[in-house]
């Protein structure tokens, strides 16, 4: 139950009367008592209608875009999260493939500085071999030339002999077949 407190004023104003009394003062800053008491009835009306539904909508609807925000930051930080491990794992890929890279350039290092070596080897080994081969075919042959050559001083020595014996021989004859003993052995160095 509203009570509303009327003045005699108030009264005389409903029953029709009219006021001649003309405003002034403070009656020029507060409004007729008739309008503050409706103004303040509207007022209360519209303020129970804003507390009970609009002002829990309201609530509602921020709740629910505070939520909306919260999730959003919630993802960005998981995706921020995600982008941090896909870096990192890109990173240790890269490290891990440089490692890979770095050892087999290395393993293809060794590989050829063995395969050097073992060429090396080889050809010195084969050298040797070619020298070995060389120098024992050299010695057959100075060995097979010297043994003819002892065979032809022989022959010429026993030729020289058998002159000798034959007949006698004084020293200009002697001289003589040592120079031509002498000539047949040039004769077979050339």
């Amino acid at each position: 139950m509203i009570r509303v407190f009327a003045s005699p004023s108030l009264l005389a104003l409903g029953e029709g009367a009219v006021d001649d009394h003309e405003p002034s003062g403070i009656d020029l800053l507060l409004p007729p008592t008739a309008e503050l008491i409706a103004g303040l009835l509207a007022f209360a009306i519209i303020f129970a209608f804003v507390w009970k539904w609009a002002l829990p909508a309201v609530n509602r609807m921020l709740e629910a875009r505070q939520q909306a925000i919260t999730g959003q930051l919630q993802e960005a930080e998981k995706s921020k999260k995600e982008a941090e491990k896909l870096l990192q794992d890109y990173k240790a890929q890269l490290a891990t493939a440089k490692e890979e890279a770095s050892r087999i350039v290395d393993e293809a290092r060794q590989t050829a500085d063995a395969l050097r070596q073992e060429i090396e080897a080889k050809a010195k080994t084969d050298g040797a071999a070619i020298v070995a081969k060389a120098r024992e075919d050299a010695a057959a042959e100075r060995d097979r030339v010297t043994a003819g050559l002892r065979d032809e001083v022989a022959s010429l020595s026993l030729d020289l002999a058998q002159k000798v014996v034959v007949g006698s021989i004084d020293a200009k004859a002697q001289k003589a077949l040592l120079e031509e003993y002498m000539s047949d052995l040039e004769g077979m160095k050339s």
